[in-house]
C-alpha cells in the first residue's frame, strides 16, 4: 500500500506548471473512437485514469500510441465487445464509452461505471438522452445493453445542467440523422474542449459552452490533431496551496477565466494575487478574514475545489460557511481536517469553519480525489508529520503530484508500507 508522508510547516516558492485537464481527457479519449482515421490528443496528464482508458481502448482492439503527454488512437479495426466490469469500475468516465460506442456501432454493453464516492451519481439523464435518439435500454444486475436500429435527431431537455450527460448525449448524437438540440446544458470548459475535438473531426456542434448545443449529424468523422485545455481544478488546488504556504507560487500554464469564481473569493478573503495572461502569482496574506461559499454549475464556485478550500479556511478569522449543492457526501474530508486540529461543523450540507487554527500532523485517509488534495494542503501546512493512505484517489486525477511540490519546496514522500 503507498502513502504520503508529509512535513509540513514550511513556506513554498517557485512555480507550478499545471498539466492538461483530467476532466476533459477522459472524455476526449473516448470521443477519438468516433473517427474512422487517426486521432492525435496532446497535453494529456500522465494519470492512472488515463491509464484505465487506455486499458479499455486495448480491449476493445484499437491502436493505441502514448509518448509524453500525447496519445494517438486509431479505431478503425476496434471491434464492439462489451466492457467488463473489471475496467469500467475503475473510473466513473468509462460511461463515455456509452455515447462513442452508441454513436459508432448503434451497441453498446457494459457495466455501470466507478469513480470516487462522493455521493449519489446515477446516468438518469445519459439514458434519457440515448432514448430520445432513438435507443433502447436494457438494465440487468447494473450490466447497461443500449442499442438502436438508428439513431436520430431529437431535442432533449436535461433536468440538471450535468457535464457526464452533455458529454455523453454529443458522443451519441454526432452521427445520429438529424438535428439534435440540447437545452439546460451544462456549459464547462471541458464541454467546449470536448465539442472543439468533435469539430476538428468533421462534426457539425453550434453552442457548446451556453445553455442550448445544437448538433447536425454527419455521416463520417475524420481524424484530427487536438489539445488538451489546463486543468482548471488542479490550477484551483495549487492556488488554494499557495495561499495557504506560499511565498510568490506561480501557478503557470493556465486559463484564469477559468478560475474566476476562485479568485474573487481569495481576492474576498484578503489573498493578493497578480493574474497574467496565462499565469497567476500568490502569496499566503498575513490575516485572511472567513468567507461564504456556496458551490454552483459552472461558472460558479467549483464542487471539486470546496474540498481543497476548506483547509484554506482554516487560516481565516471568524467563521466561514461552504454550502455544498451539488454532492451530499462531499465532506468527507472534515473528520480528518479535524483530526489535523480544525474546527468544522457540517449540518446538513453546510459546513462552518471556524479559525484560525493550528493544524498538527497526523494519519489521514484520502476518501477521495479532491479530498486527498485537501488533506495535502492540510498536511503542508500542519507542524510535525502526516501521513496520508489511499493515496491512489490522489494519484489518478493529479499528474506528478510529488514532483511538482517538491519542486517548490515541499517535503513530501511516497512511500510503501
Amino acid at each position: 500500500m503507498k502513502i504520503l508522508e508529509i512535513e509540513g510547516g514550511k513556506t513554498l516558492s517557485g512555480t507550478v506548471r499545471i498539466s492538461g485537464a483530467k476532466n476533459s481527457a477522459v472524455a476526449l479519449i473516448p470521443a477519438a473512437i468516433l473517427s474512422d482515421e487517426k486521432v492525435t490528443i496532446c497535453n494529456v496528464p500522465e494519470i492512472t485514469d488515463i491509464d484505465a482508458l487506455c486499458e479499455i481502448l486495448n480491449h476493445l482492439g484499437a491502436q493505441v500510441k502514448r509518448a509524453s503527454e500525447s496519445i494517438v488512437i486509431e479505431a478503425n479495426g476496434m471491434k464492439n465487445k462489451a466492457i467488463p466490469a473489471s475496467m469500467s469500475k475503475k473510473l466513473r468516465a468509462s460511461y463515455y464509452f456509452m455515447g462513442a460506442l452508441l454513436g459508432k456501432y448503434g451497441k453498446v454493453k457494459m457495466r455501470f461505471p466507478g469513480g470516487c464516492s462522493i455521493g449519489t451519481r446515477p446516468i438518469n439523464l445519459h439514458l434519457k438522452g440515448f432514448e430520445a435518439l432513438g435507443a433502447k435500454i436494457l438494465e440487468e444486475d447494473n450490466c447497461y445493453l443500449i442499442e438502436a436500429e438508428k439513431l436520430h435527431g431529437a431535442n432533449i431537455y436535461l433536468d440538471t445542467a450535468s457535464v457526464g450527460a452533455t458529454i455523453n448525449i454529443m458522443l451519441a448524437a454526432v452521427k445520429a440523422k438529424g438535428k439534435t438540440v440540447i437545452d439546460n446544458a451544462a456549459k464547462e470548459p471541458e464541454i467546449v474542449n470536448v465539442a472543439t475535438l468533435l469539430n476538428n473531426m468533421g462534426a457539425k456542434i453550434t453552442g457548446a459552452g451556453t445553455s442550448t448545443i445544437k448538433i447536425q449529424g454527419v455521416s463520417s468523422l475524420g481524424g484530427c490533431f487536438h489539445e488538451v485545455i489546463p486543468d482548471r481544478i488542479e490550477a484551483g488546488t495549487y492556488l488554494i496551496l499557495g495561499a495557504c504556504c506560499g511565498n510568490h507560487v506561480k501557478i503557470d500554464n493556465i486559463i484564469p477565466g477559468h478560475l474566476e469564481a476562485l479568485t474573487s473569493k481569495l481576492e474576498e478573503a484578503g489573498v493578493e494575487m497578480e493574474i497574467g495572461a496565462d499565469f497567476i502569482i500568490v502569496s499566503k496574506p498575513e490575516h485572511p478574514k472567513a468567507i461564504q461559499v456556496r458551490t454552483q454549475p459552472y461558472p460558479g464556485f467549483a464542487t471539486d475545489l470546496q474540498q481543497p478550500l476548506t483547509a484554506f479556511l482554516t487560516l481565516c478569522d471568524g467563521k466561514s460557511k461552504i454550502d455544498e449543492t451539488i454532492w451530499e457526501n462531499r465532506f468527507m474530508h472534515v473528520p480528518y481536517l479535524n483530526q489535523l486540529g480544525a474546527d468544522i461543523r457540517i449540518k446538513n450540507q453546510t459546513a462552518t469553519i471556524k479559525g484560525p487554527t493550528e493544524l498538527v500532523g497526523t494519519t489521514v485517509v484520502a476518501t477521495d480525489l479532491r479530498a486527498g488534495a485537501s488533506l495535502v494542503i492540510a498536511g503542508l501546512m500542519a507542524e510535525g508529520i502526516t501521513k496520508i493512505t489511499n493515496v491512489e484517489h490522489i494519484l489518478r486525477g493529479y499528474e506528478q503530484i510529488v514532483e511538482k511540490l517538491t519542486n517548490i519546496g515541499a517535503n513530501i514522500k511516497e512511500r510503501e508500507i
